[in-house]
């Protein structure tokens, strides 16, 4: 999918939390905001800062100890209006995105995105 930026997105997060599959995690907090941005869980894991990680990412065991079900990184890319983007996986509001002429991924939030 192919995306036009129509509003800046600035990441607050400098350290994305970035995970390999059935790497234990620290859940805490779900998100709570008026963003719509449903389903994102604020975890831990070992020598990283803490990170917004989507339940679709989130395994238990027997036990009920948590853990990564997939490989994962949170990491945002900063974008500006009229900037093109190519989109891949969607999660509870935000695309999976890489520039169009090149460059890091990252998750861009969808209200920031047309789809073209």
């Amino acid at each position: 999918m192919r995306y036009l930026v129509v509003a800046p997105h600035r990441s607050e997060f400098p350290h994305p939390i970035t995970l390999v599959r059935g790497q234990a995690l620290q859940v805490g907090e779900r998100y709570e905001g008026a963003e719509g941005w449903d389903d994102w869980y604020l975890c831990e894991a070992a020598d990283q800062a803490p990170g917004w990680v989507p339940a679709q990412v989130i395994g238990r065991d027997a036990q009920g100890d948590a853990f990564a079900k997939e490989d994962y990184c949170a990491r945002e890319l900063d974008v500006d209006p009229d900037q093109v983007l190519l989109g891949g996986r969607v999660l509870n509001g935000w695309a999976w995105c890489a520039p169009v002429d090149g460059g890091v991924e990252g998750w861009v939030p969808l209200r920031v995105l047309q789809a073209t």
